[in-house]
């Protein structure tokens, strides 16, 4: 039986009607769950569901990017994976199938919910994200561990973190499984921020992200990383009253999250040293 949405290298008709022609679509981001421009699907197929990334429209003229810079990022999300490889935390990536409008991303679907809420719900008992917080400590420092694990093979391909927030973490409470999506805007080395503000949630962004001609590299991304878990683990600040982790973890977070790159670890496999030694501080975590 010939699978398309695996076997398929090229198509001429637009995303949608192909994927129409092969299966059916249960669920379509597009506008009015994104600014991004691009437009996603679920699509049941071949007894599967999966999930299908596209540019969007050509000539979209809302999102933020234009639709060049639009297949780029897909482009550069499938180099990722590529060089990455398989891990528990990214979406399974089994094809890229070309279009007349970019490239149709098919990757595994996942089960799951964004952590991420808006402003006004933050706070939110229902919220995703506030459900995802009163889980046991124990449990969320096992998906911290996963979120960061794969943060250190990303970073020994010499990739780095950009556009990391909640937003991009997709949590699956039946099976306790955290996934990382929207890798899209990872950037391959060090760079420099040529563009003032970049792209991302303030809550999590390092100094130099806001500040043009700075330097961007593996200490940017240890930095997110940290303040991710100071927002899943406490209040989003170093405060040990209300950070539900052990001392040895605020301490490596205090640490990451200097103002001061040259203050923070200065690569990944340091950060993920000093996470580890936490953990073996305090047994009942592991």
């Amino acid at each position: 039986m010939i699978l398309p949405l695996l076997t398929q290298t090229q198509i001429e008709e637009p995303a949608e009607q192909f994927l129409k022609g092969i299966g059916a679509i249960f669920a379509r981001f597009d506008s009015r769950t994104q600014d991004s421009g691009n437009i996603s699907y679920g699509v049941r197929a071949d007894n599967q569901r999966w999930f299908v990334k596209t540019a969007g429209l050509v000539d979209d003229p809302a999102p933020l990017l234009r639709h060049n810079q639009r297949v780029q990022l897909l482009r550069n999300a499938a180099r990722l994976y590529r060089s990455v490889g398989e891990h528990p935390a990214l979406p399974t990536l089994h094809n890229v199938i070309e279009s007349p409008a970019g490239p149709l991303l098919v990757y595994q679907w996942c089960n799951g919910e964004l952590l991420w809420a808006p402003r006004q719900l933050r706070d939110d008992p229902a919220s995703i994200l506030q459900r995802f917080r009163r889980l046991p400590a124990a449990t969320i420092i096992a998906a911290l561990h996963s979120l960061f694990n794969l943060h250190l093979i990303i970073a020994q391909r010499g990739w780095v973190a950009v556009d990391l927030y909640d937003g991009s973490l997709l949590y699956n409470f039946a099976t306790s499984q955290l996934h990382v999506v929207d890798l899209d805007h990872y950037h391959q080395g060090p760079f420099r921020n040529m563009i003032g503000r970049m792209f991302g949630s303030a809550r999590f962004m390092a100094p130099e992200e806001f500040q043009m001609g700075a330097l961007i590299d593996q200490r940017t991304t240890l930095f997110t990383l940290a303040r991710i878990a100071l927002w899943l683990l406490g209040d989003g600040t170093v405060n040990p009253a209300t950070f539900r982790g052990t001392p040895a973890m605020l301490r490596v977070f205090q640490q990451a999250t200097q103002p001061n790159a040259e203050l923070r670890y200065q690569a990944m496999e340091d950060f993920w040293e000093g996470w580890c030694d936490s953990l073996s501080i305090q047994s009942e975590f592991l």
